[in-house]
């Protein structure tokens, strides 16, 4: 085999002719100065329309005829919201099952059907609302319709699905005991809001409400809530409003109208007297899951764009200042964040991290100085970096058919006015200095905090009680979560 060997003066041509050759744009860029930002990108969107069909049943369609897709998003007020106190999880439930078995079709055959007209589709329910949501080439839109209508007017509830549904929950259940995080959530949910707020109870249940759920159980939730005038249905993509309105009125237009139940509103969460924390023992972790915060407020506040503003400054962004002193800093984790949890009513206020277990004390002290640190003066140069990044990356959210129809379905959950995705770009570049400041000082309270720690006592309790940050409650995972639930069926 004959090899080619290059001679010295052949390579060095060969760097001479790439050099002059290679176009500007390869050149090295100058970086001895940080690059301008470009123009913030336009959100163009076309108006919605809307109609209210008689009997009661809102529908919104915004035409974008960009890519030959439609996304449907029916939105129920059903969600976790409505619970029995003493049962939760039926909403959550409820939603898994519509797609289990719907107007004589098996769960096999909906899947079958919606594969065969290259849909995806998906049910769910969060804490408001229930969603059946689907997203379907425009020309199979007419029969991709009506398995939605199935599956949203006419669930079976077939036993066999409602048993294998039980077994995953209550695995799921089981599963949680091993998940710090979880743990970190649940405890952390109850001290802000109360075990009787229902941003307090566990969406997925308990063991006892999940063995106790049955078919007639779930019919009389969907009979209850599942009805026209408490339902909205997004339509986004490429198809004519005219046309989606009459294939909607066609496939739920005969939907019996029944009684609407009144909407139901968040109570207010429980306030947070002083400092507590409560340390759950995992014996043997090796990080600890820290979890600080109070009651925070609804989606519609009026200082929903100066709390965005100011929390990209604390935790909400990679550059953040709870990430640039726990990461980059200190190096106890690999990332800190904080955030607002909008709801109907006041959702909570929360930072955290998994932190070394090590570095379990000290974490907590840098977390407590950064809620201090951000009521103090903030220097303009952070607010305005922050209030780019947000006003950049919202374009972000609006790339596909799917993330528009999430966009658009959020205005009616949190009854926001209709033009706010569209102004909200020029809201947050119209924040000032004076307004971050301010709303740091008064929504972020370090002084009454509660701090939820879950980590191997043996190594973090003398940290923490180092640390002098409140009252020191030990618990074990049992006593957050309950049992490690029994397998098996249900019992009577």
């Amino acid at each position: 085999m004959l090899r080619t060997i290059a001679r010295p003066e052949h390579i060095a041509l060969a760097a001479f002719v790439i050099a002059m050759t290679a176009p500007a744009a390869a050149q090295s860029p100058d970086r001895s100065a940080r690059p301008a930002l470009g123009p913030v990108p336009e959100l163009s969107l076309t108006p919605p329309v809307t109609a209210t069909l008689s009997n009661g049943l809102k529908i919104v369609v915004l035409e974008r005829h960009q890519v030959p897709l439609v996304q449907i998003d029916v939105r129920v007020r059903a969600g976790s919201l409505h619970d029995d106190p003493a049962r939760p999880g039926l909403a959550t439930l409820t939603a898994e099952m519509l797609d289990e078995g719907a107007g004589g079709w098996s769960a096999l055959a909906l899947a079958d059907a919606f594969e065969q007209l290259g849909a995806r589709f998906a049910t769910g329910a969060g804490r408001h609302m229930a969603s059946a949501s689907l997203r379907v080439p425009v020309g199979q839109l007419g029969p991709a319709i009506g398995l939605l209508a199935h599956v949203v007017l006419r669930p079976d509830f077939p036993a066999a699905e409602l048993e294998r549904l039980r077994a995953e929950r209550l695995t799921a259940l089981i599963r949680r005991h091993d998940d710090p995080n979880t743990i970190a959530d649940v405890q952390f949910d109850r001290i802000v809001f109360g075990e009787n707020h229902p941003y307090g109870r566990p969406a997925l249940g308990t063991e006892a409400a999940i063995r106790s759920f049955d078919v007639a159980a779930l019919r009389a939730f969907h009979e209850r809530f599942y009805r026209p005038g408490n339902t909205t249905i997004y339509v986004t993509g490429a198809i004519a409003a005219e046309d989606a309105m009459r294939l909607l009125r066609t496939a739920f237009g005969d939907w019996s109208a029944g009684v609407t139940p009144q909407a139901t509103p968040a109570p207010p969460a429980q306030t947070v007297r002083a400092r507590t924390v409560y340390l759950v023992d995992k014996p043997g972790a090796v990080q600890s899951v820290i979890a600080v915060g109070h009651a925070g407020v609804p989606r519609d506040d009026p200082d929903y764009a100066a709390l965005e503003v100011m929390n990209t400054i604390l935790g909400g962004s990679f550059t953040s200042r709870l990430n640039q002193n726990l990461r980059e800093d200190k190096g106890y984790a690999y990332g800190a964040r904080s955030a607002f949890d909008y709801g109907i009513g006041a959702g909570a206020f929360s930072a955290g991290a998994a932190v070394q277990a090590q570095s379990t004390g000290p974490a907590l002290v840098e977390f407590l100085n950064e809620l201090e640190a951000i009521r103090q003066p903030i220097p303009q140069e952070e607010i305005d970096r922050a209030r780019n990044y947000l006003a950049m990356r919202f374009i972000q959210g609006f790339q596909s058919v799917a993330q528009i129809g999430a966009q658009l379905a959020g205005l009616g959950e949190y009854q926001l006015p209709p033009d706010a995705l569209t102004t909200y770009v020029d809201r947050v570049l119209a924040v000032t200095k004076a307004d971050v400041e301010r709303v740091a000082r008064t929504r972020i309270d370090p002084a009454n905090l509660a701090i939820v720690i879950v980590g191997d006592r043996a190594t973090i309790e003398a940290q923490i009680r180092a640390v002098h940050s409140g009252p020191l409650h030990v618990l074990k995972v049992v006593d957050v979560l309950g049992p490690v639930p029994a397998t098996g069926p249900p019992t009577d």
